[in-house]
């Protein structure tokens, strides 16, 4: 009865195994929802979706949604996601396996999958955080008043 406990524990491991790239790809795609966080079984991973999914329903109340203070505070998680794909892609294959494979009796071997999506990740990451910073500068400088006349 234990072996066969034991084996039904090892079974359920290797099918939980994690891959690095799925969760790099994961964080910079779906990060703003935090589906990495799901994939890699976090607590509170809940929380992120629903703050993600609350920010999108609240600028739709918005006239202009993009330019609504609840879209742009997206540009908070968004990061988060981008630098968190950055810290999966780049962190050693040992150190994942330690961390989100224990038992599982495989070893994560990525190559240059992940310098790849570090890569593009820090290219499209860095570009959206600078459009995201200027609307939000243009957003605040607009309510402010400073732009009156100079802009529609």
């Amino acid at each position: 009865m234990e072996q066969n406990h034991a084996a039904h524990a090892e079974g359920r491991n290797r099918a939980g195994h994690r891959s690095k790239i799925i969760v790099a790809l994961l964080a910079a795609v779906l990060g703003v929802f935090g589906a990495h966080w799901w994939y890699l079984g976090r607590r509170f991973a809940w929380l992120v979706t629903l703050l993600a999914v609350l920010l999108l329903i609240l600028a739709q109340l918005y006239p202009v949604w993009w330019d609504s203070p609840p879209f742009l505070l997206l540009i908070i998680p968004v990061t988060a996601g981008f630098i968190e794909s950055l810290v999966f892609a780049l962190k050693p294959d040992e150190w994942f396996d330690a961390r989100y494979n224990p038992g599982s009796g495989r070893s994560t071997r990525t190559g240059w999958g992940p310098v790849i999506i570090a890569i593009v990740s820090t290219l499209v990451g860095s570009s959206v955080l600078l459009f995201g910073i200027a609307l939000i500068v243009m957003h605040v400088y607009r309510a402010l008043g400073w732009l009156d006349g100079y802009v529609l």
